[in-house]
């Protein structure tokens, strides 16, 4: 199936467009659960390791029924090692276990040989010895096209193998993107994102679903509300990962130029307002019951995202 038509089913299905970013830190982990780990595998690598993993294991069972998307950040995962590497590969099974939509939040970058083994290692497959397999079980993969058509189009031949997708930032949440981002471009008049756009648009022409959306979607943050709906325009065919929800500042208003008038056509990603909601609302001295505070904020979340995405 492709990407784009499969992540609508999903929305459809559950009512929902949440997407919870699985960001674990084991300074913000409840404590009994690093204390664990601690104790059964010392302070070590591993520990911290199995403790990402418990602890995204019971997100990820709170969730799955209220949210269509899980979004591991690699780099919480590398900094662990190669024993964080396997927590990531096995959160990414176990999450598509359960249903939900994998998007690898890695925003890989290069060209030639070395983009089509970042495509075959999170999307395609790797060929090892005459046999086809899958290190990581993942759905779709954020990038980065810095590097133009180039380092995009193993990508684009993934995604129409496999039927697998990508999010290509365009127009990012943090602060400081506008250095880049917001500048306006002598030759077109228009911004590098909006220019980003039309590229977007662009390469995903030829892996549009029954539905019409393409399996080639764009980063856009949820911050930048305006930018948001011009790049709508510019990009009419493209799913956007929406970031910035919640802990960055982005209301459920915010969202509202990136849908569709069926309520369709982006994701809202929030990591920190769900994963952490513990740390926040009321939880138990240690966090023990993290996992249903994480469950409410992510029902709640998607209340008020479909109040505004199913009233246009």
């Amino acid at each position: 199936m492709n990407f784009a038509d499969k992540l609508i089913a999903q929305i459809r299905a559950k009512n929902s467009v949440v997407c919870v970013g699985l960001d674990p830190q084991l300074s913000k982990l409840p404590k009994f659960l690093v204390e664990k780990m601690r104790a059964e595998y010392g302070d070590t690598l591993k520990a911290g390791a199995e403790a990402f993993l418990a602890f995204n294991k019971a997100i990820i069972d709170a969730v799955k029924d209220f949210s269509v998307a899980v979004k591991p950040q690699i780099a919480f995962y590398e900094e662990l090692g190669f024993e964080g590497v396997r927590a990531f590969e096995e959160t990414c099974k176990y999450a598509s276990e359960a249903g939900l939509i994998v998007i690898v939040d890695a925003k890989r970058n290069d060209i030639g040989s070395t983009a089509e083994a970042y495509a075959h290692a999170f999307l395609s497959g790797t060929d090892l010895f005459g046999k086809k397999v899958f290190p990581v079980i993942a759905d779709a993969l954020t990038v980065n096209a810095y590097l133009g058509l180039d380092g995009i189009a193993p990508f684009l031949k993934a995604c129409g193998e496999v039927g697998k997708g990508i999010f290509v930032l365009v127009r990012t949440s943090n602060p400081s993107s506008g250095d880049l981002q917001a500048r306006v471009t002598v030759d077109e008049n228009m911004t590098i994102a909006e220019l980003m756009g039309h590229f977007v648009e662009s390469w995903g022409g030829d892996l549009a679903g029954d539905a019409g959306y393409s399996a080639v979607g764009a980063v856009v943050g949820a911050t930048y509300p305006k930018e948001a709906q011009k790049l709508r325009s510019i990009m009419p065919s493209s799913f956007f990962l929406l970031p910035g929800f919640g802990a960055q500042g982005a209301t459920a208003d915010d969202t509202a130029p990136a849908f569709d008038k069926d309520g369709l056509g982006a994701l809202v990603v929030s990591a920190r307002g769900i994963i952490y909601a513990f740390a926040e609302n009321g939880a138990m001295p240690n966090g023990e019951n993290f996992a249903e505070i994480a469950r409410e904020a992510s029902l709640k979340m998607r209340d008020e995202l479909n109040v505004v995405r199913l009233s246009r």
